[in-house]
This record gives structure tokens, sequence and C-alpha cells, in this order.
């Protein structure tokens, strides 16, 4: 028979967690510990959780991510796992967030600080201005509009140090441009 670890469901309010999406393999022989009044389910072990769910990003009172699969699955509902060491607290007080950029794939997002792969060089910063600096990120590799006023012969080349810029500098986008330009 299965031991059962059950978790209160409120020990997870106010955490980041990125899961990692997985077969639903995984799940098989568990038993569900948990469903949310939004359809989410839950299968707690000893070493970490998998929530079943159609719905990631911010639920409630946490920030919880799930990391797709390769090549990404059709299915709305998704599974993903999380060990309990990457559950991380939140508030939207504190500097607890570092914006990751991946060059190759033309992606950001955010990351903890308590992340084991930060290695302390992208600037810390609160919930609200990592969102802020991720918006314009974003807004700088789907759009050229703002690069009219830069002579440049590469616009990746001048993008990308733009970028840099705002993941390791305080320095505001418009002084990021004005030194640039």
């Amino acid at each position: 028979m299965q031991k059962i670890f059950r978790p209160s469901p409120n020990s997870f309010k106010n955490t980041f967690c990125v899961f990692q999406e997985v077969s639903t393999n995984e799940i098989e022989g568990l038993v569900v510990q948990y469903e949310s009044k939004s359809g989410s389910i839950y299968y707690y072990t000893k070493i970490g959780m998998y929530r079943l769910s159609n719905h990631w990003g911010r639920l409630a009172n946490s920030k919880w991510r799930l990391e797709p699969l390769e090549p990404e699955s059709g299915s709305k509902f998704k599974l993903g796992f999380a060990p309990w060491t990457s559950f991380f607290p939140d508030n939207a007080i504190e500097e607890l967030y570092y914006i990751e950029m991946n060059f190759i794939k033309n992606t950001v997002n955010y990351q903890h600080k308590n992340n084991p792969n930060y290695d302390g060089k992208a600037i810390l910063r609160t919930s609200f201005e990592t969102t802020k600096k991720i918006k314009q990120i974003r807004n700088l590799l789907n759009l050229t509009s703002w690069a009219k006023y830069f002579e440049y012969d590469d616009l990746d080349v001048l993008r990308n140090e733009i970028i840099k810029e705002l993941i390791f500098t305080n320095k505001t986008l418009e002084e990021i441009k004005r030194e640039l330009s």
C-alpha cells in the first residue's frame, strides 16, 4: 500500500516554483491527494509534487511556471513535477527575481534568487520591476520600430546588447538607448 504524504495546501501560498513537464505515465498508481476548485489535481510524493492542470503562471498567491517538454504536447492539461527543494518564498516587496535570457531560442523568463543556477551576475528585482523589464525585452525581441533611430550593421547584435544591459545593470531602457545612439 502506498504511503500518502499530505502537505497542507496552504503551505504553498506565496511561493515561486518551476515545474518540468513530464509524461502522464509518471502518475500511474499514485493517489490523487488534492483537487483545487479550478480543477488542478495534485499528487504528493516524498521527493516532490506532481500537478496536472490546464493553467500555469500566477496561481492565487503563487507563481508556478511549467517548462514544457520538447516537442510540446498538444494537450491543454499538462503534468508537471517539481521537487520540494524547488519551492521558494515569494512576496511583492523583496528583490527576489532575476531575468534569464535564452538568446538562441529568443525567450526570456524570470527565476528566483534561490535557484541553484543563479550566479549572482543578473540584477535582483522585485516581481513588479522584473515584469516591467521582461515586457521591455519582449518588445525588443518582437518589434523593430525601436531601432529606427539607431545606426547599426546588425540589428541582432544591437538588440542583444540592449537586453544584456537591461538584465545586468540598473539602467533604464531610455538610458541604454541614449548611450548606444
